[in-house]
C-alpha cells in the first residue's frame, strides 16, 4: 500500500499555484481558439482574441492571467490502494502562502466571512478536502477560483417531478441571470443528486474534467451536449456581449439521492479556468 505524505501534497500544491496563475490549461486555450474560429459575431470574436492574447502575455511575462487570483481549492482523490496520513493537508497553507508571495499574486481571503473581513495576507486558508474513490492511485486536483465565478453559482432543491427538464431549466436560468458577472465563455459544472451539502461539491469536482476528456458514460455525454447547446442558445456570448459561445463546455456529475429530492448545483468556471490534476 502506498503512503501519501503531507510534504508531497504541499509541494505539488505550491508548484500548481505557480503554474495555474500564469498558464491557462491547454484544453481551455484550444477551446478559446476553436470558439474564435467558429464565431460569426465580430465583437465576440474580438473578445475571444483578446482573451487568448491575455493568456499569451501572462505566460510569457509571468504575470497573473486575471487580477482575481482566486481562492485555492485542493481535493485529494485517493483509491483503495493508498494510505493517507491524518495530517496530509497540514502543510498546504504554508505552500499556498509561499507561492502567492513568490508569484506576487493578490491575496483575496478574509479572516472570517461575517465577523472579521480583514485580509489574512497569505491567501489562506486553502479549502481542502479528501475524496475516496474506487480508482487506484492518488490524484490532487487544484483550482484557483475567482470570486466572480463562484458568486455566479447556485444550489437548488428541486421537486423530483421537475426531472431532466427541471435540471436544464435551472442551469439555463442561472446562466441567463449570472453568467455576465462570471467572465464568459464559461465552463459550467453541474452536480445532480446527493444531499444539500454535497451537491455543490459534485458541481465543483465536475469542473476538474478537461474539455477534451469525454464523460465516462454515454448518458452523461448526451446530457452535457444538451446542456451546452441550451447554454449557448442564450446568445450571451463571450464577455456577455453577444455571440454563439457562452460556454466552452458543460461538465456533469450525478449521484444517488433521496426519493423526495432532486438536488441541483451549478458552479461556473470563468474564461480563466485555472485548474489542474496531478498524479501523486
Amino acid at each position: 500500500m502506498r503512503l501519501i505524505e503531507r510534504k508531497q501534497v504541499a509541494e505539488v500544491v505550491r508548484r500548481a499555484v505557480l503554474s495555474l496563475a500564469f498558464d491557462l490549461p491547454d484544453d481551455i486555450k484550444r477551446g478559446l481558439m476553436e470558439a474564435a474560429s467558429a464565431e460569426e459575431s465580430p465583437r465576440a470574436a474580438q473578445v475571444l482574441e483578446l482573451l487568448m492574447e491575455n493568456a499569451r502575455i501572462a505566460s510569457r511575462d509571468r504575470v497573473a492571467i486575471c487580477q482575481d487570483t482566486g481562492s485555492v481549492w485542493v481535493c485529494l482523490e485517493v483509491g483503495p490502494d493508498v494510505c493517507v496520513a491524518g495530517d496530509v493537508m497540514a502543510d498546504v497553507d504554508d505552500a499556498v502562502g509561499s507561492a502567492y508571495v513568490e508569484g506576487r499574486l493578490r491575496m483575496s481571503i478574509v479572516c472570517d466571512a461575517l465577523f472579521d473581513r480583514s485580509n489574512t495576507e497569505s491567501n489562506t486558508p486553502a479549502f481542502c478536502e479528501i475524496y475516496p474513490c474506487a480508482r487506484a492511485g492518488a490524484r490532487l486536483h487544484v483550482m484557483l477560483k475567482g470570486g466572480g465565478s463562484d458568486n455566479a453559482s447556485r444550489v437548488v432543491m428541486l421537486a423530483p417531478g421537475a426531472g431532466r427538464q427541471g435540471v436544464v431549466d435551472t442551469v439555463v436560468s442561472c446562466v441567463r441571470e449570472k453568467a455576465a458577472n462570471a467572465c464568459p465563455p464559461l465552463v459550467v459544472g453541474v452536480g445532480v443528486g446527493s444531499t444539500f451539502d454535497k451537491v455543490a461539491g459534485l458541481a465543483k469536482r465536475a469542473l476538474t474534467r478537461p474539455l477534451d476528456e469525454p464523460a465516462p458514460d454515454e448518458r452523461t455525454a448526451r446530457f452535457e451536449r444538451e446542456l451546452l447547446e441550451a447554454v449557448n442558445a442564450t446568445g450571451l456570448g463571450a464577455g456577455a456581449l453577444g455571440g454563439s459561445t457562452t460556454a466552452l463546455g458543460v461538465r456533469v456529475l450525478t449521484a444517488p439521492c433521496h426519493i423526495a429530492a432532486l438536488p441541483v448545483a451549478v458552479n461556473m468556471g470563468c474564461s480563466a479556468m485555472r485548474r489542474g490534476t496531478y498524479e501523486l
